[in-house]
């Protein structure tokens, strides 16, 4: 048996510009996981996970690609991450077999409700992860991320695949997104071998160590947030406000950069001036747009957040999901986490997963 993990991820800064190619963002990889075990079988496999009670769904292959019944398929990450896996393997002479997939997620609660973690991103890379090991294919993070994004371009993603460099690359980063139709354009112009190998304009990915005494706090709303959806409205409304969008990522881009210059110089008072400045800016791109980011859950981590002392903003999307607090690690919480308790919002005592090979226990 074959087996391996990614993590999730939050969003730190940067959201919604990032989904320009070349913006800057910052997100964390966090130490709840998502697991794939593959096993060989002969002459068909199955997709089983935690998320649909273990119900195993048959896939074969027809004309050379993996085929599930479109009527019995909730697993089109997984099967996008088989199909340019596999078409890399066989690039590299590889001969494909037949698997069974067993899938386990911690990026949700005990109910199934989903924490806003990067549930896609996570099972895409734990699957191409497993599958390389499978083919006994060498690889390093660059080519995990890049055939994650490919993909997530099939699917017509319209996110930033800042997840995917997150639960690939784990720790902190600093991530901007690649040139999409440029990719698209080599896709069906190069070998995927070349366009694997190839520098991909505009794609960053670069390590951020934090301060020693910073401390990363993370609220659940309990109210699950449909990225998706909220990108979409976003899309819908850009043209609308074309002038006050250019502003925005520009200043998104100016305080983004800040941050990462204040992470280089270990500088924690720097940090959390950009934590308040892209709250202001998200509120801002919220009332402008019409899209609802912040939700008064949201609101309320943050001003008792603040209250305490910490820089606080919604993660991600927003519309639901998480809120994070950036905050000194000498600071008693106990205070924050009550007036929490009493918003019904739930700390989730989470930690950030650096760069290694994950087991579970």
């Amino acid at each position: 048996m074959i087996e391996a993990s990614a993590p999730g991820k939050l969003y730190i800064a940067g959201e919604y510009a990032v989904l320009e190619p070349g913006q800057p963002a910052i997100l964390v990889a966090l130490n709840q996981y998502i697991t794939v075990k593959l096993t060989k079988t002969d002459t068909q496999g199955s997709i089983r996970s935690s998320l649909t009670n273990h119900f195993p769904i048959p896939w074969t292959r027809r004309n050379g690609k993996v085929f599930i019944d479109e009527r019995e398929n909730p697993f089109a990450y997984v099967v996008q991450a088989m199909m340019i896996t596999e078409k890399y393997a066989v690039a590299l002479g590889k001969k494909v077999s037949f698997f069974d997939i067993e899938i386990q997620s911690d990026l949700d609660n005990k109910d199934g409700r989903k924490y806003g973690l990067g549930s896609s991103g996570a099972v895409t890379v734990a699957t191409i992860k497993a599958l390389l090991k499978f083919y006994q294919v060498p690889y390093d993070n660059e080519l995990i991320y890049k055939l994650a994004a490919l993909a997530h371009l099939a699917i017509n993603s319209n996110g930033s695949f800042g997840d995917l460099a997150a639960s690939t690359y784990g720790g902190w980063i600093a991530y901007s997104c690649f040139d999409r139709d440029w990719v698209r354009e080599k896709l069906v112009t190069v070998p995927i071998l070349m366009l694997l190998e190839a520098t991909w304009p505009k794609l960053a990915i670069e390590a951020l160590t934090p301060p020693e005494n910073l401390s990363l706090l993370i609220g659940w709303t309990g109210s699950p947030a449909s990225t998706t959806h909220l990108v979409d409205r976003l899309n819908e409304e850009k043209d609308e406000i074309s002038i006050y969008y250019r502003h925005f990522l520009a200043d998104s881009r100016q305080v983004v950069q800040s941050m990462i210059d204040a992470f280089k110089m270990q500088d924690l008072t720097g940090i959390q001036q950009g934590i308040r400045a892209n709250r202001r800016l998200l509120q801002d791109l919220g009332k402008s747009s019409g899209v609802h980011i912040e939700t008064l859950s949201l609101y309320n981590l943050c001003e008792s957040a603040e209250d305490m002392g910490g820089a606080a903003k919604s993660s991600g999307a927003g519309g639901g999901d998480c809120g994070i607090v950036i905050i000194d690690e000498k600071i008693d919480t106990r205070e924050l986490f009550a007036s929490w308790k009493d918003n019904h919002i739930v700390p989730l005592p989470l930690a950030v997963h650096e760069e290694r090979e994950y087991t579970p226990l």
